[in-house]
C-alpha cells in the first residue's frame, strides 16, 4: 500500500477494493465450544462445515425413538425437559417431508400464552403482537432452511405459523403439523387440534407437562398422552433427562428445580 493510499485510508477510513482479493467467500473458522451434544471436543465432528445440514441424527436413544416414530405413526406425541430437541427434531422431519414431496405444506402452531409476564401492550397488529410467541419456531426453520428459502415458502403457503385459536374449524390434509408448547393447552384445545388432522397427513405434539404457564389442574397434556397411548396407531415417546442435548448443566439444574 503507498503512503498517499495509507494517508486517505487513516483519514477517512477507505480501503483499496485489492486489499480483500480473494475474500469474496466467507471463511468458516472452526470455533472452541468445549462441551458439545456429540461428547467429542475438539474431534473431527467439530471442525465440520456450519452450514445448512439436510440430514438429522439421533443423539440419544430417545430422540432415536422420536424419529422412529415420526417415519411410522401419523400422530406422535413427545413429552419430555427442556433442551431434548422435541421441537427440532419434530420441524426437522417437517422440512424434510417437504422438501422429498411428501406433504405439501408445513403447519406449526404453538398457543399464545405469556411466561409470566404480559406483552399485550405492544404496538402493532395482531400479527405483530403474535410474533414474540411464535419466534421459537422461525429459529428452528432457520436452522434447516436459509431465511431466503422459509419467506419464499411462507410467501407461498407451503410453511404457514399460527397460533393456537387460528386452528378452529379447519381439516390439514397433506399437510406435516407440529404443535409445540403443548402443556400451554387445555384438555379442550388439544382435542380441537389432534381433531384437525386430515388425510396423507403427519402430526408431532410436542411439550413439557411439568413446565406448563397454566394452572396445573388446566393443562391438557397430561391427561390426553396418558390416555392416547392406550391407542395402538398413536405413539407417545417420553423423552427423559438422558435425552437433553443442550448444556450439561442444564439436566442439572432440571435434576433439583
Amino acid at each position: 500500500m503507498s503512503k498517499r493510499a495509507l494517508k486517505r485510508q487513516l483519514r477517512e477510513g477507505a480501503f483499496d477494493a485489492g486489499q480483500f482479493e480473494g475474500d469474496d467467500k466467507v471463511r468458516r473458522l472452526p470455533l472452541d465450544r468445549g462441551w458439545t451434544p456429540l461428547g467429542h471436543p475438539g474431534g473431527a465432528n467439530d471442525d465440520r462445515e456450519q452450514g445448512y445440514l439436510k440430514t438429522i441424527k439421533a443423539k440419544s436413544p430417545g430422540q432415536e425413538q422420536l424419529i422412529k416414530a415420526i417415519d411410522e405413526k401419523n400422530l406422535v406425541m413427545a413429552l419430555g425437559p427442556a433442551g431434548t430437541g422435541k421441537t427440532y427434531l419434530a420441524i426437522a422431519k417437517a422440512v424434510e417431508a417437504l422438501e422429498s414431496g411428501r406433504v405439501g405444506r408445513i403447519v406449526l402452531s404453538r398457543p399464545a400464552v405469556e411466561a409470566g409476564e404480559s406483552i399485550g401492550f405492544l404496538p402493532g397488529d395482531a400479527e405483530d403482537k403474535l410474533a414474540p410467541y411464535l419466534r421459537p419456531l422461525y429459529d428452528a426453520l432457520s436452522d434447516r432452511l436459509s431465511m431466503k428459502r422459509v419467506r419464499a415458502l411462507m410467501a407461498e403457503g407451503a410453511i404457514e405459523i399460527a397460533p393456537v385459536g387460528f386452528m378452529r374449524g379447519r381439516t390439514l390434509n397433506n399437510a406435516f403439523v407440529v404443535i409445540d408448547e403443548a402443556q400451554n393447552c387445555t384438555y379442550v384445545q388439544l382435542k380441537m387440534l389432534l381433531t384437525r388432522l386430515g388425510w396423507h397427513s403427519t402430526m408431532v405434539v410436542t411439550g413439557d407437562p411439568n413446565q406448563s404457564d397454566l394452572l396445573p389442574e388446566l393443562s391438557g397434556l397430561g391427561p390426553v398422552a396418558t390416555r392416547l397411548e392406550e391407542v395402538g396407531n398413536i405413539a407417545v415417546v417420553r423423552l427423559a433427562e438422558r435425552d437433553i442435548v443442550r448444556h450439561p448443566l442444564v439436566a442439572e439444574m432440571l435434576g433439583v428445580l
